[in-house]
């Protein structure tokens, strides 16, 4: 559905897509995971067309995107990492817009609106000022807002960045019904557990380049299963095996605090990269 070739994004001499190749399947839930300026969110304007590629190209369906083409942009829903709804108006009425801007009738603009606000639990707020939401009400509308003209594609970068962990896994449940009803969903995120839970594969990125690519459970599996973290000189260290035996083996005779726990992505991608994922 999706097909990345070669995509680079340059800003001088900062690279911030750096030759990314990968293909997304109809339906996927796919997520980008990795730390502060590693070039998900410029992947996403790219995708969504805000910004240019440098190099390599994006194609969807077998046609590649341009700003220009308003039918294949209008197959997406962005979700932006900021907030950006208009906060004077209520949430009936950000929604309103939003249709009328994508030139919905107004007997499908009313529907739309009410079988969303209903989605999203927020029927109940619908004509309340959007600036008196809760952070997580905000986030819950601005989703609401990209389903407006049904995409196949929705664009989430960084959806629960700033919510509380209860909160947050509410959002989990909205997006992974969202996927469940055919949807396909790419996120950006950094909090590992929102992959580990949400993403059918994930592609691990770091200064700009594609490193790793897989499901969250092989990619973890690639490292080692089981953790062995010990304390020496000062430092953290940690080491990777098969099996929780194989790591209590190791473990013997060791002085000091021992922890063996199962492997995360963050490990995962602390041992590809030497960099912790949120730095």
């Amino acid at each position: 559905m999706l097909v990345f070739e070669n995509l680079t994004k340059k800003y001088g001499d900062i690279t911030a897509v750096d030759n990314l190749n990968l293909k997304i399947e109809e339906g996927e839930f796919f997520g980008l995971l990795g730390p502060n300026g590693a070039g998900k969110t410029t992947t996403i304007r790219m995708l969504s067309t805000l910004t240019p590629p440098t190099g390599g190209s994006i194609s969807m369906d077998g046609r590649k995107m341009d700003r220009n083409l308003t039918e294949l942009k209008a197959k997406i829903g962005v979700v932006p990492q900021h907030m950006n709804l208009e906060g004077e108006m209520t949430a009936w009425q950000n929604l309103e817009l939003h249709g009328r801007l994508y030139g919905l009738r107004k007997e499908l603009r009313r529907k739309r609106i009410d079988e969303l606000l209903q989605f999203t639990d927020l029927s109940g707020r619908a004509h309340e000022p959007v600036k008196n939401f809760s952070g997580g009400m905000k986030r819950k509308l601005m989703i609401a807002r990209a389903l407006m003209h049904a995409p196949r594609i929705l664009l989430l970068d960084e959806p629960t960045v700033g919510l509380d962990a209860a909160v947050r896994r509410k959002m989990w449940d909205l997006m992974k019904e969202l996927n469940k009803n055919g949807l396909t969903v790419l996120l950006t995120t950094h909090y590992i557990e929102e992959a580990e839970v949400l993403c059918t594969r994930v592609g691990l990125m770091n200064g700009g380049r594609l490193v790793e690519l897989d499901t969250p459970k092989r990619l973890i599996e690639k490292t080692g299963k089981f953790v062995l973290e010990y304390f020496d000189h000062g430092t953290t260290r940690t080491s990777f095996f098969n099996s929780r035996q194989e790591a209590i083996e190791s473990a013997a005779g060791m002085e000091g605090s021992v922890n063996i726990r199962p492997a995360n992505l963050e490990d995962t991608f602390i041992k590809l990269t030497n960099r912790k994922v949120g730095d």
